[in-house]
């Protein structure tokens, strides 16, 4: 099911899009869609990208340390 929605231009910036649409052998209405369609698309795919990385921080990384057994083996002091 299509819906028929309104947006205003500028006398400039409506000619340049229609030239464009034709251009590209297209509908104004067709170019705007499709341009809001790519939009939709790039925003799902940021969404779902930032979740995981999200997840992945809430998980954390092993990162195979262990922590030194003597406070003076962070300082590069040994016990004698």
């Amino acid at each position: 099911m299509m819906t028929n929605i309104t947006i205003r231009l500028d006398e400039e910036t409506a000619r340049q899009a229609k030239v464009l649409a034709a251009r590209r052998g297209s509908s104004l209405s067709q170019l705007v869609a499709e341009q809001l369609q790519d939009l939709l698309k790039a925003d799902l795919r940021f969404h779902k990208a930032r979740c995981r990385a999200l997840k992945r921080l809430r998980r954390g990384y092993d990162l195979h340390w262990t922590p030194p057994a003597e406070r003076g083996e962070l300082h590069g002091r040994f016990p004698p």
